[in-house]
């Protein structure tokens, strides 16, 4: 099973959550963040523990400490933040925005969230990752 690294879990045929995965995976230099769809079992059973809709596709989730008794999961704008901030570099300058109640930040996120297939595009099925990070992905699975 996978280790206690933060798991993002996303919508696995969304453009902009795909684009986002690829920013990570690329600037993921120390090896820190790991994958899932929500559209996969894995997912499902985290979500479904944590009392979230598994079939609510547009919120992206950061499942830290997975499977320990602090388990918990960050989402929408928090998720985001948390994962700029972990990736460091010039990107923990967006964590400033922190500074706003995460209400506020999470209406601009699910601005964005409502529009993102119209703007970013859909894909048909989940994109199978690339084989250089496949070792990333917990779960590439993508259920009906």
């Amino acid at each position: 099973m996978p280790e206690t690294r933060p798991i993002i879990l996303y919508d696995g045929v969304c453009g902009l959550c795909n684009r986002f995965n690829q920013f990570v995976l690329e600037r993921d230099f120390k090896d820190i963040f790991r994958f899932a769809p929500l559209q996969g079992s894995f997912a499902n059973g985290v979500l479904t523990r944590h009392g979230a809709d598994p079939r609510k596709l547009d919120t992206i989730y950061i499942v830290l400490d997975y499977n320990q008794p602090t388990e918990r999961l960050l989402s929408k704008s928090q998720a985001i933040l948390f994962t700029l901030q972990t990736l460091g570099g010039r990107w923990r300058v967006l964590s400033a925005f922190t500074v706003l109640p995460k209400p506020i930040r999470d209406v601009g996120y699910d601005l964005v969230a409502h529009n993102r297939y119209r703007i970013f595009g859909r894909y048909e099925t989940c994109l199978v990752p690339q084989e250089k990070y496949r070792h990333k992905f917990v779960d590439v699975t993508c259920l009906p």
